[in-house]
């Protein structure tokens, strides 16, 4: 009885110094999120397409929204992370969820530091001679430091300052290339449609990636845990910091998307694929359309958005294998020195992968992308499963509204999963 009158007055005194004071984990959701699937799926979205697939970017936002919303309304709920309540739904779930997050962990660190890497190579002077491959390395080093030295008050703060220095980066570049009438178009040009078997892979590792892969809602969870250890967060408090960030997210995808087909659309030079490549591309057309002094401030706006994707993502999944693994092992609890090795494990092995597959990171991502949006579904509903009961269970719109994610979610992951063994695609 205690505890309930505790919750509801922590609800009632809530202002906007407490959420305020509340905010971090959804700030670093969305700092996790605007990586591989902002600055490029959904520029490359732009770039190639216009603005045809900026409805489906909508869509697949909305239609996430409620997985990753109930994350959080079940650790408000229960006090518990999402990675136990996969655990209390049956082992097989938990460990489907720990094979695949080990995967993405090792691929994301390699695929988000080498964009990383290729961003400061147009920042830095060309007379150092150094190679995207060291300064990649050097940068997840040092990250992971950062995290070892910092831990999640470090975290917290930096997330803050990317996001907000790049929502406002991004702004101002959108506008400035709205301004300016976007790229002028050629007579002959031949718009590509989206609408055919042939784009079906880009549509998918799109939307595997947007706004973020579906365990993020776990990770988040877990971050909302350990800001709970610092801070009374109610469960207002905890909703508003989720869906600043998600929201934020949402948005930024849109003007990703935006800055794609106001500056590549139209043009004759090939759009690149998903690596190193299209960051260089990006940063040199964007130069063409507005001018040679805009190339700090794009490589500026693309290193944050990518740094800071870096740091959540070491952080992140590692926190989140820990967590499992402990789970598996049957301990009552880790330790900073077990959550440490995990920080290291994932560090080193990106590094790896960046050393020996640094020419196939593209191919890698695209997979992990698409290996993510087919998984959706499954966490998705187990995501659902586990809000049905408590004080704050899922009801009304919100409900009907994931009931509907569901069946888009589980429909485009059947149909691609068809055309792709039926060799359509």
């Amino acid at each position: 009885m205690s505890t309930e009158i505790i919750e509801t007055n922590l609800e009632t005194n809530s202002t906007w110094k407490t959420k305020l004071k509340a905010m971090g984990p959804g700030i670093l959701m969305a700092s996790a999120a605007v990586g591989g699937s902002h600055i490029v799926s959904s520029a490359q979205a732009g770039a190639i397409y216009g603005w045809q697939l900026l409805l489906v970017v909508i869509l697949v936002n909305l239609f996430k929204y409620p997985f990753f919303r109930f994350g959080v309304q079940y650790t408000l709920n229960t006090e518990k992370s999402l990675v136990e309540g996969y655990s209390n739904r049956g082992k097989a779930y938990l460990w489907i969820f720990f094979i695949l997050n080990v995967f993405s962990a090792m691929v994301n660190t390699a695929a988000v530091g080498i964009l990383t890497g290729a961003i400061m190579m147009n920042i830095i002077p060309k007379s150092w001679g150094i190679s995207v491959g060291q300064i990649t390395i050097i940068l997840i080093i040092l990250i992971w430091a950062m995290i070892i030295l910092g831990g999640y008050s470090v975290l917290d703060g930096i997330s803050k300052f990317v996001m907000i220095t790049l929502t406002l980066a991004t702004t101002i570049a959108v506008i400035i290339a709205a301004i300016k009438g976007g790229r002028h178009i050629p007579a002959n040009f031949v718009a590509p449609s989206p609408w055919n078997l042939a784009a079906l892979p880009f549509i998918i590792s799109l939307m595997g990636w947007m706004p973020a892969p579906i365990e993020i809602s776990a990770i988040n969870s877990m971050w909302l845990e350990e800001k709970k250890r610092t801070s009374e967060v109610s469960y207002e408090d905890g909703l508003f910091d989720f869906n600043v960030g998600y929201i934020g997210t949402a948005i930024l995808a849109v003007i990703f998307l935006a800055l794609g087909a106001l500056i590549q659309y139209g043009s004759p030079e090939k759009v690149k694929p998903a690596s190193a490549a299209y960051i260089a591309q990006l940063i040199k057309m964007y130069m063409s359309e507005i001018g040679s002094w805009s190339r700090l401030l794009i490589a500026f706006i693309a290193f944050m958005c990518l740094f800071g994707t870096t740091i959540t993502v070491i952080d992140g999944y590692s926190r989140a294998n820990d967590e499992a693994l402990r789970i598996l092992l049957g301990k009552e609890k880790s330790s900073q020195k077990a959550l440490n090795i995990w920080f290291t494990v994932t560090s080193i092995i990106g590094i790896l992968i960046v050393l020996l597959f640094s020419g196939n990171v593209a191919k890698m991502m695209r997979f992990a992308m698409i290996a993510s949006f087919i998984s959706t579904p499954v966490f998705a509903w187990l995501n659902l499963q586990l809000v049905k009961t408590g004080k704050h269970k899922v009801s009304g719109a919100l409900y009907w509204l994931s009931v509907v994610g569901l069946i888009y979610l589980s429909g485009f992951a059947i149909f691609f999963l068809i055309a792709y063994f039926g060799k359509l695609v």
